[in-house]
């Protein structure tokens, strides 16, 4: 037993109680105080995860990298059956009804994306690394499933698709002066994206731009979140006492903007403490891989820390203000089964190295 749960181990497990104890607190609060319904179905989701974090762990390590392909081609299919029979909420059409649960696959293409990148460039040899043409195919790992994606449409997630992908092809070994350059022609090229994106993605950016243009429409949600993170002031109004989330001035209260119902209830300690706790998982994932042997290994895990810190950044950026709302679930604190399966799944995959 002392073998398999290694002092390295414990650091993450001890972490992952604290955030999750907050989760679950954060949506009883976020829910009206009652342990009921949607609450109950978070506490399953957190012992699912879990569960599914530890089964992860066990596993051979080597699994991993004999089946990444696998896997990334059952995702890439599944992201193709959602374009094709997906179903459709709040407009958007992600997720694939299995009857007993819905499932989104473009949760799971993160996971099955940094997989696929691991297993082939640790199959490759330096001298490779710095030819450009062993980096076609990365480059298409990361650009099919991002227009299907984008597709359903869910620009926030291919955003994070390009991010973390594009961040492993260069830590790989992507040659420098190639990638300034495509990074150049990409930002000169970006104005004129506006014209691919849709009606709604545009009001956003807009409203980002000037929250007050529209403050009973487009510029609602980010207006009121400001004012529930504000109002917590430095420790708070106390839990289950806060008046925009109780009051349903706060829309999205549970999910995206769960954030904001913990900064308005705890105040600036408590989204202190809860920052802290995702930068010390960051930070954990980061200096497994100077402990990892295993090229495969230290690169999964890079993309593992760099998919957790995008996904923080990009939602408390965006729940105060500084970017545009974009649909980014806070990990393992917004309801939501897909995201929390694809965090804790990452939790244990980061083990499995660490064990390893």
């Amino acid at each position: 037993m002392k073998q398999l749960f290694s002092n390295e181990c414990k650091i993450l497990f001890v972490l992952l109680f604290f955030l999750l104890l907050i989760s679950f607190l954060g949506q009883y609060s976020a829910f009206g105080g009652q342990f009921e319904g949607s609450v109950q179905r978070h506490l399953i989701r957190i012992i699912a995860g879990l569960t599914l974090m530890f089964g992860v762990y066990l596993v051979d390590f080597k699994f991993w990298n004999n089946f990444a392909y696998v896997l990334y081609a059952f995702v890439f299919i599944s992201l193709i059956i959602v374009d094709l029979l997906g179903t459709i909420k709040l407009g958007a059409q992600r997720w694939i009804d299995l009857y007993f649960f819905t499932f989104q696959p473009s949760e799971l293409m993160k996971l099955a994306l940094i997989l696929a990148l691991g297993r082939y460039y640790s199959m490759l040899s330096m001298d490779e690394i710095s030819e450009f043409s062993y980096h076609i195919v990365p480059i298409l790992f990361v650009s099919l499933p991002v227009v299907l994606v984008f597709k359903q449409p869910d620009l926030g997630t291919a955003v994070l698709l390009v991010g973390v992908g594009i961040g492993m092809i260069f830590l790989a070994g992507f040659p420098w002066k190639i990638f300034v350059t495509v990074a150049i022609s990409c930002i000169v090229m970006c104005p004129f994206g506006w014209f691919f994106l849709r009606d709604y993605q545009k009001n956003r950016i807009l409203t980002f731009l000037d929250p007050d243009r529209d403050p009973l429409g487009t510029g609602y949600h980010i207006l009121q979140s400001k004012i529930a993170a504000g109002s917590g002031n430095v420790w708070g109004r106390g839990f289950l006492r806060g008046t925009q989330s109780k009051l349903n001035f706060l829309p999205e209260k549970n999910t995206d903007f769960i954030f904001t119902t913990i900064a308005e209830e705890s105040g600036f300690v408590g989204t202190l403490i809860v920052v802290s706790l995702f930068l010390a998982i960051c930070f954990y994932f980061f200096w497994i891989i100077n402990e990892s042997k295993s090229r495969f290994a230290k690169l999964i895990c890079c993309g593992l820390g760099m998919l957790m810190f995008l996904h923080v950044f990009v939602n408390i950026a965006m729940v105060i203000g500084l970017l545009p709302v974009v649909g980014i679930p806070l990990p393992f604190l917004s309801y939501g089964g897909s995201s929390m399966i694809t965090f804790m799944i990452s939790c244990g995959l980061v083990l499995a190295a660490s064990r390893r």
